[in-house]
């Protein structure tokens, strides 16, 4: 029966706008989240990011992305190249993605900078057509192992189609803001050569990073706490993250909430949807972070919740003192200390 819902999300694809997957770590996959982040650190920063959400409910959806970003200081630029990878279900949908991403930002009275940025992408689609069961199967057979006649099979084929994003983002030693328009293009991506438009996804996100007080044991460790905020919409759906990441270096904890509180639930957009746990920590070089998802709409714990693991390494790049000066008076915005 599992395989007869695969096939009919295939199949409904004309009439239904999917959404995007997403990352509940969205700070951790800063690439993935908006292309004006690309370049915002003194490093040569390579990032991979894995999500399995709902592994209870026929294999939920796994979603894994890999990331590299470089600061082009002389050019006030940045340069960067994001892989994502989705599967969903027991029939293995897949989507693939290869982006590349450019940066370009201005300083603003030696306190702002204000950067925009672009992705552009190419992606593909396919399933496995060996694990499909069609109707005319279960006819003859309860186990659908006869060969099918369904005109659906002779049409489902792999969908491509080039994706096209922009970002913008302000921030300052303290606030950061941004917007990020993805899919403008609106591309289709119908395996049945039919329609199956992506809707434009937007997407404002913002935050503050408060230093506080140092500890009178260690004076060498400093202490954060950055609340934060991301809010999308795609079609007709959309979704709230709003909490708070503390780094009392080198531990990182965080609290999240995902829902809209006044918006009542309706069909396909889930208004209370999970409360996000993160824990990791952070070295000069090496990032770790876990976050585990506990569902709170009517899902429940069938679901088995979200585990989503982030590992964030930087390659120290020796540069001009020239460089070294400016960037230190503007760092880059995180949610946790830059060094």
């Amino acid at each position: 029966m599992k395989h007869l819902l695969i096939l009919f999300t295939i199949c409904t694809a004309s009439f239904v706008h999917a959404q995007d997957p997403e990352f509940s770590q969205y700070y951790a996959a800063p690439l993935y989240l908006n292309p004006a982040f690309t370049g915002t650190t003194s490093d040569h920063r390579f990032i991979a990011n894995y999500r399995n959400q709902w592994p209870n409910i026929a294999r939920g959806y796994v979603t894994t992305a890999l990331s590299y970003d470089y600061n082009l200081a002389q050019a006030n630029s940045g340069i960067g190249f994001l892989v994502t990878m989705d599967q969903a279900g027991t029939a293995g949908m897949k989507s693939s993605q290869a982006n590349f991403l450019y940066s370009y930002r201005v300083v603003v009275d030696s306190k702002w900078v204000i950067v925009s940025g672009l992705s552009f992408g190419y992606a593909s689609r396919t399933v496995d057509f060996d694990r499909l069961v069609f109707g005319d199967q279960l006819q003859f057979d309860s186990r659908g192992q006869v060969p099918s006649d369904d005109p659906a099979l002779y049409n489902l084929g792999m969908s491509g189609y080039f994706d096209f994003n922009a970002g913008l983002l302000a921030y300052n030693k303290l606030f950061w803001f941004g917007f990020a328009a993805s899919h403008l293009n609106r591309p289709n991506r119908s395996l049945l050569n039919q329609e199956a438009t992506l809707p434009v996804k937007a997407t404002i996100h913002g935050g503050i990073r408060l230093p506080l007080t140092r500890s009178p044991l260690k004076s060498n460790h400093q202490a954060y706490l950055a609340p934060s905020f991301v809010y999308k919409k795609q079609g007709d759906f959309d979704q709230l993250d709003v909490g708070a990441h503390f780094l009392y270096e080198p531990i990182v904890v965080g609290l999240w909430y995902r829902g809209i509180p006044i918006q009542q639930e309706v069909a396909d957009n889930l208004s209370q949807d999970a409360l996000v746990i993160i824990l990791g920590f952070q070295l000069t070089k090496l990032e770790v972070l876990y976050s585990y998802d506990l569902t709170v709409s009517k899902l429940g714990s069938v679901g088995g919740g979200s585990h989503e693991l982030a590992l964030k390494y930087k390659l120290e790049v020796m540069r001009p003192s020239r460089f070294k000066k400016r960037e230190k008076l503007i760092p880059c915005p995180t949610f946790t200390h830059n060094r």
